[in-house]
């Protein structure tokens, strides 16, 4: 079955619906963004997070001696990277690692199998953004290409749309964030909809 990444946690509040609709996975944004947070914040709710739940930490262009420090900071599970970060650069954290591309074209493909990580992130392409863009792109291209790792389908999935991404990706995940949000914090009731679609069908 396709798992679910709820992005983008900021506050406690988030933390009781998490613990009570239990995503797959959570996300938390160190990289600049309205849904910033802090080193000390994301532990913070990490520790108050139920243990079930994989954690993500969401950067761009970071150091690999930040990457990791934040890690252990937080106890997180995953890197997630968004920048122009190297196949190599990747390689050498040495710890589990999913690389985001903003989709232009099939040459993001080719580009994306270039990389040994554990999974790789297809997103909207927005030149003014490295993630989080709400855009969608055509996920029947990349439906039709052989990929070296897991797929995570992100970039303007919501209720209405996401059994139609796992039809025809068959992702090891989807990523949502700004579709369950009200007022640009997480809404639970939105939250509850889009697991309910991914989970009953």
């Amino acid at each position: 079955m396709t798992k679910i990444k709820i992005c983008g946690l900021r506050r406690m509040e988030d933390v009781v619906w998490a613990n009570a609709l239990l995503p797959d996975y959570v996300g938390f944004v160190f990289a600049p963004s309205k849904r910033q947070v802090t080193p000390e914040a994301a532990r913070a709710m990490i520790e108050k997070l139920d243990p079930k739940i994989i954690t993500v930490g969401v950067f761009v262009n970071a150091g690999a001696e930040e990457l990791l420090k934040t890690k252990e900071t937080c106890g997180l599970d995953i890197l997630q990277l968004h920048g122009e970060e190297t196949p190599e650069f990747c390689a050498g954290l040495s710890t589990p690692v999913w690389k985001g591309f903003r989709v232009r074209s099939e040459l993001t493909f080719a580009i994306a199998n270039g990389y040994e990580v554990q999974g790789y992130l297809l997103d909207g392409y927005d030149a003014s953004a490295h993630g989080g863009t709400g855009k969608t792109f055509d996920w029947r291209k990349a439906g039709d290409f052989k990929f070296n790792a897991p797929l995570i389908a992100a970039g303007g999935i919501d209720e209405n749309n996401v059994r139609e991404v796992i039809e025809i990706l068959s992702p090891m995940a989807v990523d949502v964030s700004s579709a369950v949000e009200t007022d640009g914090y997480k809404d639970p009731d939105k939250v509850a909809r889009l697991i309910g679609k991914v989970r009953n069908g």
